[in-house]
Protein backbone atom coordinates (compact mmCIF):
# COMPACT_ATOMS: atom_id res chain seq x y z
CA UNK A 1 0.00 0.00 0.00
CA UNK A 2 3.02 1.99 0.82
CA UNK A 3 4.17 1.86 -2.85
CA UNK A 4 1.10 2.08 -4.52
CA UNK A 5 1.07 6.00 -2.32
CA UNK A 6 4.65 6.75 -3.26
CA UNK A 7 3.13 6.47 -6.85
CA UNK A 8 0.74 8.05 -6.94
CA UNK A 9 2.24 11.23 -5.07
CA UNK A 10 4.90 10.62 -8.08
CA UNK A 11 2.24 10.88 -10.76
CA UNK A 12 0.63 13.82 -9.32
CA UNK A 13 4.06 15.89 -8.99
CA UNK A 14 4.55 14.57 -12.79
CA UNK A 15 1.24 15.59 -13.81
CA UNK A 16 1.70 19.19 -11.79
CA UNK A 17 4.86 19.30 -13.68
CA UNK A 18 3.37 19.40 -17.01
CA UNK A 19 0.76 21.40 -16.04
CA UNK A 20 2.92 24.24 -15.13
CA UNK A 21 4.99 23.45 -18.56
CA UNK A 22 1.74 24.30 -20.68
CA UNK A 23 0.81 26.57 -18.67
CA UNK A 24 3.77 29.05 -19.09
CA UNK A 25 3.66 28.38 -23.11
CA UNK A 26 0.68 29.48 -22.97
CA UNK A 27 1.70 32.65 -21.05
CA UNK A 28 4.32 33.14 -23.28
CA UNK A 29 1.53 32.40 -26.29
CA UNK A 30 -0.37 35.41 -24.62
CA UNK A 31 2.53 37.73 -24.38
CA UNK A 32 3.35 36.98 -28.31
CA UNK A 33 0.01 38.29 -29.25
CA UNK A 34 -0.17 41.44 -26.95
CA UNK A 35 3.31 42.20 -28.73
CA UNK A 36 1.37 41.48 -31.54
CA UNK A 37 -1.60 43.76 -31.13
CA UNK A 38 1.15 46.76 -30.20
CA UNK A 39 3.14 45.97 -33.81
CA UNK A 40 -0.32 45.91 -35.54
CA UNK A 41 -1.41 49.20 -34.03
CA UNK A 42 2.28 50.84 -34.89
CA UNK A 43 1.76 49.21 -38.37
CA UNK A 44 -1.79 50.93 -38.42
CA UNK A 45 -0.74 54.07 -36.99
CA UNK A 46 2.27 54.87 -39.30
CA UNK A 47 -0.04 53.80 -42.19
CA UNK A 48 2.63 50.99 -43.08
CA UNK A 49 -0.24 48.00 -43.30
CA UNK A 50 -0.71 48.23 -47.63
CA UNK A 51 2.99 48.47 -47.96
CA UNK A 52 3.40 44.59 -48.88
CA UNK A 53 0.65 44.46 -51.80
CA UNK A 54 0.72 40.25 -52.06
CA UNK A 55 0.02 37.76 -49.63
CA UNK A 56 2.77 34.39 -49.97
CA UNK A 57 2.63 32.94 -46.79
CA UNK A 58 5.76 30.86 -46.79
CA UNK A 59 8.07 32.85 -49.29
CA UNK A 60 6.68 35.68 -47.68
CA UNK A 61 8.65 35.56 -45.05
CA UNK A 62 12.24 36.46 -46.81
CA UNK A 63 12.55 40.66 -47.16
CA UNK A 64 13.88 42.07 -50.64
CA UNK A 65 17.77 40.74 -50.47
CA UNK A 66 19.19 43.15 -52.69
CA UNK A 67 18.65 46.44 -54.25
CA UNK A 68 16.66 44.85 -57.19
CA UNK A 69 14.29 43.39 -54.99
CA UNK A 70 13.74 46.47 -53.15
CA UNK A 71 13.08 48.60 -56.32
CA UNK A 72 10.39 45.77 -57.44
CA UNK A 73 8.64 45.94 -53.96
CA UNK A 74 8.62 49.81 -54.46
CA UNK A 75 7.08 49.16 -57.97
CA UNK A 76 4.54 47.08 -56.92
CA UNK A 77 3.48 49.40 -54.25
CA UNK A 78 3.22 52.37 -57.06
CA UNK A 79 0.55 50.34 -58.50
CA UNK A 80 -2.07 50.74 -55.50
CA UNK A 81 -4.42 54.20 -55.07
CA UNK A 82 -2.23 54.86 -51.25
CA UNK A 83 0.74 55.64 -53.34
CA UNK A 84 -1.08 57.11 -56.48
CA UNK A 85 -3.56 59.65 -54.06
CA UNK A 86 -1.78 60.19 -50.88
CA UNK A 87 2.42 58.51 -51.04
CA UNK A 88 3.52 59.65 -54.81
CA UNK A 89 6.70 60.56 -55.36
CA UNK A 90 7.55 58.47 -52.05
CA UNK A 91 11.85 57.58 -52.14
CA UNK A 92 12.85 54.20 -51.64
CA UNK A 93 14.00 55.16 -47.77
CA UNK A 94 10.55 56.19 -46.87
CA UNK A 95 9.72 53.01 -48.15
CA UNK A 96 11.57 50.93 -46.14
CA UNK A 97 10.37 52.17 -43.33
CA UNK A 98 6.34 51.41 -43.75
CA UNK A 99 7.65 48.04 -45.70
CA UNK A 100 9.03 46.85 -42.41
CA UNK A 101 6.53 47.84 -39.93
CA UNK A 102 4.81 45.89 -42.27
CA UNK A 103 6.85 42.81 -42.66
CA UNK A 104 7.62 42.31 -39.28
CA UNK A 105 3.63 42.69 -38.32
CA UNK A 106 3.54 39.15 -40.55
CA UNK A 107 7.19 37.73 -39.71
CA UNK A 108 5.83 38.18 -35.74
CA UNK A 109 2.38 36.26 -36.68
CA UNK A 110 4.63 33.09 -38.44
CA UNK A 111 6.51 33.19 -35.59
CA UNK A 112 3.59 32.81 -33.16
CA UNK A 113 2.14 30.31 -35.58
CA UNK A 114 5.54 28.41 -34.92
CA UNK A 115 5.67 28.51 -31.15
CA UNK A 116 2.21 27.18 -31.46
CA UNK A 117 2.43 24.75 -33.65
CA UNK A 118 5.97 22.99 -32.42
CA UNK A 119 5.65 23.03 -28.68
CA UNK A 120 1.80 21.50 -29.32
CA UNK A 121 3.42 18.80 -30.94
CA UNK A 122 5.62 17.90 -28.60
CA UNK A 123 3.24 18.16 -25.46
CA UNK A 124 1.17 15.54 -26.91
CA UNK A 125 3.62 12.89 -28.43
CA UNK A 126 5.20 13.23 -25.02
CA UNK A 127 1.90 13.19 -23.00
CA UNK A 128 2.06 15.80 -21.30
CA UNK A 129 -1.69 17.17 -22.22
CA UNK A 130 -4.31 16.28 -20.87
CA UNK A 131 -7.48 14.77 -22.90
CA UNK A 132 -9.82 18.27 -22.25
CA UNK A 133 -7.42 20.39 -23.20
CA UNK A 134 -6.21 18.72 -26.55
CA UNK A 135 -9.33 19.76 -28.95
CA UNK A 136 -9.36 23.36 -26.93
CA UNK A 137 -5.68 23.53 -28.50
CA UNK A 138 -6.75 22.22 -31.67
CA UNK A 139 -9.36 25.26 -31.63
CA UNK A 140 -6.53 27.74 -30.85
CA UNK A 141 -3.93 26.88 -33.72
CA UNK A 142 -6.82 26.67 -36.43
CA UNK A 143 -8.09 30.63 -34.90
CA UNK A 144 -4.65 31.14 -35.39
CA UNK A 145 -4.60 30.08 -39.12
CA UNK A 146 -7.72 31.51 -39.34
CA UNK A 147 -6.15 35.33 -38.38
CA UNK A 148 -3.86 35.15 -41.06
CA UNK A 149 -6.22 34.75 -43.72
CA UNK A 150 -8.38 37.74 -42.05
CA UNK A 151 -5.21 39.78 -41.69
CA UNK A 152 -4.62 39.08 -45.57
CA UNK A 153 -8.41 39.39 -46.49
CA UNK A 154 -8.39 43.19 -44.70
CA UNK A 155 -5.26 44.40 -46.11
CA UNK A 156 -6.89 43.36 -49.97
CA UNK A 157 -9.40 45.69 -49.11
CA UNK A 158 -7.21 48.67 -49.67
CA UNK A 159 -5.62 47.22 -52.78
CA UNK A 160 -7.85 48.58 -55.55
CA UNK A 161 -10.43 51.43 -54.75
CA UNK A 162 -9.48 52.37 -51.64
CA UNK A 163 -6.20 54.35 -50.09
CA UNK A 164 -6.89 52.57 -46.85
CA UNK A 165 -8.61 48.94 -45.34
CA UNK A 166 -11.83 48.58 -44.59
CA UNK A 167 -12.73 50.09 -41.62
CA UNK A 168 -15.25 46.76 -40.57
CA UNK A 169 -12.47 44.04 -41.67
CA UNK A 170 -9.88 46.11 -39.34
CA UNK A 171 -12.70 45.73 -36.25
CA UNK A 172 -13.10 41.89 -37.53
CA UNK A 173 -9.19 41.85 -37.20
CA UNK A 174 -8.46 43.02 -34.06
CA UNK A 175 -11.42 41.68 -32.69
CA UNK A 176 -10.33 38.42 -33.24
CA UNK A 177 -6.78 38.63 -32.15
CA UNK A 178 -7.88 39.90 -28.68
CA UNK A 179 -10.61 36.89 -29.07
CA UNK A 180 -7.30 34.54 -29.60
CA UNK A 181 -6.08 35.87 -26.82
CA UNK A 182 -8.64 35.66 -24.28
CA UNK A 183 -8.95 32.24 -25.22
CA UNK A 184 -5.22 31.27 -24.65
CA UNK A 185 -5.48 32.98 -21.24
CA UNK A 186 -8.49 31.33 -20.67
CA UNK A 187 -6.76 27.60 -21.28
CA UNK A 188 -3.73 29.11 -19.08
CA UNK A 189 -5.56 29.99 -16.63
CA UNK A 190 -7.46 26.93 -16.44
CA UNK A 191 -4.34 25.41 -15.61
CA UNK A 192 -3.96 27.03 -12.38
CA UNK A 193 -5.46 25.79 -8.86
CA UNK A 194 -7.99 28.58 -8.24
CA UNK A 195 -8.85 29.22 -4.31
CA UNK A 196 -11.87 27.79 -2.90
CA UNK A 197 -14.01 31.05 -2.75
CA UNK A 198 -17.50 30.82 -3.46
CA UNK A 199 -19.34 33.76 -4.55
CA UNK A 200 -23.04 34.04 -5.15
CA UNK A 201 -24.59 33.93 -8.77
CA UNK A 202 -25.37 37.54 -9.30
CA UNK A 203 -21.81 38.83 -8.48
CA UNK A 204 -19.98 35.72 -10.24
CA UNK A 205 -22.31 36.80 -13.88
CA UNK A 206 -20.67 40.19 -13.36
CA UNK A 207 -17.20 38.35 -14.66
CA UNK A 208 -18.71 37.40 -18.26
CA UNK A 209 -20.61 40.45 -18.76
CA UNK A 210 -17.29 42.81 -18.28
CA UNK A 211 -15.32 40.76 -20.11
CA UNK A 212 -17.76 41.02 -23.71
CA UNK A 213 -18.28 44.57 -22.97
CA UNK A 214 -14.48 44.83 -23.03
CA UNK A 215 -14.52 42.68 -26.34
CA UNK A 216 -17.15 45.12 -27.71
CA UNK A 217 -15.09 48.06 -26.74
CA UNK A 218 -12.12 46.53 -28.60
CA UNK A 219 -14.28 46.27 -31.91
CA UNK A 220 -15.68 49.91 -31.43
CA UNK A 221 -11.83 50.82 -30.76
CA UNK A 222 -10.94 49.48 -33.71
CA UNK A 223 -13.57 50.99 -35.83
CA UNK A 224 -12.40 54.68 -34.59
CA UNK A 225 -8.72 53.41 -35.72
CA UNK A 226 -10.20 52.49 -39.40
CA UNK A 227 -12.11 55.63 -40.10
CA UNK A 228 -9.57 58.27 -38.36
CA UNK A 229 -12.14 59.06 -36.12
CA UNK A 230 -10.01 60.04 -33.12
CA UNK A 231 -8.17 62.77 -35.00
CA UNK A 232 -10.68 64.94 -35.53
CA UNK A 233 -12.69 66.37 -32.12
CA UNK A 234 -10.05 66.42 -29.81
CA UNK A 235 -12.09 68.10 -27.02
CA UNK A 236 -13.13 66.54 -23.75
CA UNK A 237 -15.00 66.42 -21.69
CA UNK A 238 -16.81 67.78 -24.34
CA UNK A 239 -17.23 66.52 -28.09
CA UNK A 240 -16.85 69.59 -30.82
CA UNK A 241 -17.52 72.24 -27.82
CA UNK A 242 -20.71 70.38 -26.69
CA UNK A 243 -21.89 67.27 -24.61
CA UNK A 244 -24.06 65.57 -27.77
CA UNK A 245 -22.56 66.65 -30.86
CA UNK A 246 -24.71 67.76 -34.20
CA UNK A 247 -24.53 65.72 -36.99
CA UNK A 248 -24.81 61.78 -35.33
CA UNK A 249 -26.86 60.51 -37.67
CA UNK A 250 -26.80 62.51 -41.33
CA UNK A 251 -25.92 59.21 -43.37
CA UNK A 252 -28.79 57.55 -44.50
CA UNK A 253 -29.65 55.02 -43.59
CA UNK A 254 -29.43 55.81 -40.52
CA UNK A 255 -27.99 52.96 -38.77
CA UNK A 256 -24.95 53.17 -41.04
CA UNK A 257 -23.78 56.49 -39.35
CA UNK A 258 -22.57 53.99 -36.43
CA UNK A 259 -19.93 52.13 -38.96
CA UNK A 260 -19.19 54.76 -41.37
CA UNK A 261 -19.63 58.57 -39.81
CA UNK A 262 -16.40 59.43 -37.76
CA UNK A 263 -18.04 61.37 -35.37
CA UNK A 264 -21.05 59.19 -34.38
CA UNK A 265 -18.31 56.35 -34.20
CA UNK A 266 -15.88 58.19 -31.89
CA UNK A 267 -19.11 59.37 -29.52
CA UNK A 268 -20.22 55.70 -29.42
CA UNK A 269 -16.44 54.60 -28.42
CA UNK A 270 -16.53 57.69 -25.98
CA UNK A 271 -19.78 56.42 -24.51
CA UNK A 272 -19.40 53.22 -24.12
CA UNK A 273 -15.90 53.60 -22.40
CA UNK A 274 -18.33 55.47 -19.73
CA UNK A 275 -20.94 52.29 -19.69
CA UNK A 276 -17.69 50.23 -19.30
CA UNK A 277 -16.17 51.91 -16.53
CA UNK A 278 -19.70 52.18 -14.41
CA UNK A 279 -19.89 48.43 -15.07
CA UNK A 280 -16.61 47.79 -13.67
CA UNK A 281 -17.56 50.20 -10.77
CA UNK A 282 -20.57 48.41 -9.83
CA UNK A 283 -19.35 45.29 -10.40
CA UNK A 284 -16.49 46.01 -7.31
CA UNK A 285 -19.43 47.54 -5.06
CA UNK A 286 -21.54 44.55 -5.42
CA UNK A 287 -18.92 42.18 -4.80
CA UNK A 288 -17.49 44.43 -1.55
CA UNK A 289 -21.20 44.41 -0.50
CA UNK A 290 -21.40 40.64 -1.01
CA UNK A 291 -19.96 37.65 1.10
CA UNK A 292 -17.31 36.80 -1.19
CA UNK A 293 -13.57 36.06 -0.09
CA UNK A 294 -11.01 38.63 -0.26
CA UNK A 295 -9.55 37.29 -3.35
CA UNK A 296 -12.33 37.80 -5.76
CA UNK A 297 -13.27 41.52 -4.04
CA UNK A 298 -9.40 42.58 -4.27
CA UNK A 299 -9.17 41.46 -8.12
CA UNK A 300 -12.43 43.62 -8.69
CA UNK A 301 -10.81 46.28 -7.14
CA UNK A 302 -7.71 46.02 -9.47
CA UNK A 303 -9.65 45.40 -12.28
CA UNK A 304 -11.26 48.98 -11.68
CA UNK A 305 -8.21 50.70 -11.19
CA UNK A 306 -6.79 48.87 -14.73
CA UNK A 307 -9.87 50.02 -16.58
CA UNK A 308 -9.71 53.96 -14.86
CA UNK A 309 -5.90 53.93 -15.94
CA UNK A 310 -6.98 52.86 -19.13
CA UNK A 311 -9.81 55.29 -19.74
CA UNK A 312 -7.05 58.09 -18.73
CA UNK A 313 -4.51 57.13 -21.62
CA UNK A 314 -7.69 56.92 -23.78
CA UNK A 315 -8.53 60.89 -23.14
CA UNK A 316 -4.62 61.86 -23.31
CA UNK A 317 -4.44 59.66 -26.59
CA UNK A 318 -7.08 61.43 -27.50
CA UNK A 319 -6.45 65.42 -26.58
CA UNK A 320 -2.70 65.09 -28.23
CA UNK A 321 -4.17 63.73 -31.49
CA UNK A 322 -2.70 60.53 -31.55
CA UNK A 323 0.69 60.56 -31.21
CA UNK A 324 2.44 57.07 -31.73
CA UNK A 325 3.65 56.37 -28.55
CA UNK A 326 0.10 57.01 -26.71
CA UNK A 327 -1.59 55.40 -29.36
CA UNK A 328 0.05 52.11 -28.64
CA UNK A 329 -0.42 52.78 -24.79
CA UNK A 330 -3.99 52.76 -25.37
CA UNK A 331 -4.36 49.44 -27.75
CA UNK A 332 -2.06 47.64 -26.12
CA UNK A 333 -3.50 48.97 -22.24
CA UNK A 334 -7.28 47.38 -23.84
CA UNK A 335 -5.71 44.00 -24.15
CA UNK A 336 -3.68 44.05 -20.32
CA UNK A 337 -7.68 45.07 -19.36
CA UNK A 338 -8.93 42.01 -20.82
CA UNK A 339 -6.59 38.95 -19.90
CA UNK A 340 -6.91 40.50 -16.06
CA UNK A 341 -11.47 40.41 -16.62
CA UNK A 342 -10.71 36.88 -17.84
CA UNK A 343 -8.14 35.12 -15.35
CA UNK A 344 -10.74 36.83 -12.91
CA UNK A 345 -14.13 35.19 -14.57
CA UNK A 346 -11.61 32.24 -14.87
CA UNK A 347 -11.31 32.13 -11.11
CA UNK A 348 -14.83 32.82 -10.13
CA UNK A 349 -16.31 29.94 -8.56
CA UNK A 350 -20.69 29.53 -9.11
CA UNK A 351 -22.44 29.08 -5.75
CA UNK A 352 -24.39 26.21 -7.17
CA UNK A 353 -21.25 24.70 -9.15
Amino acid sequence: MTVTADNNYYSIEINQQHRVQVRNWLYFVCFLIFVMVIVGGATRLTDSGLSITEWKPLLGAIPPLNAADWQLALEKYRQIPEYQLINKGMSLDEFKFIYWWEWGHRFLGRFIGLVVFFPLVFFWLTGRLESWIKPRLLILFVLGGLQGFIGWWMVSSGLVERVDVSQYRLAIHLSLACIIFAYTMWLARSLVDHSNETVTNTVAWFAPIVVFAILLQIFLGALVAGLDAGLAYNDWPTMDGVIIPSDLWIQVPVWINIFENPKTVQFIHRMSAYALLALVLVQMIVALKSASGSTHKNRTVLLLALTIAQAVIGVITLVLQVPLNWGLYHQGGAVVVLGFAIAHWRGVKFANS
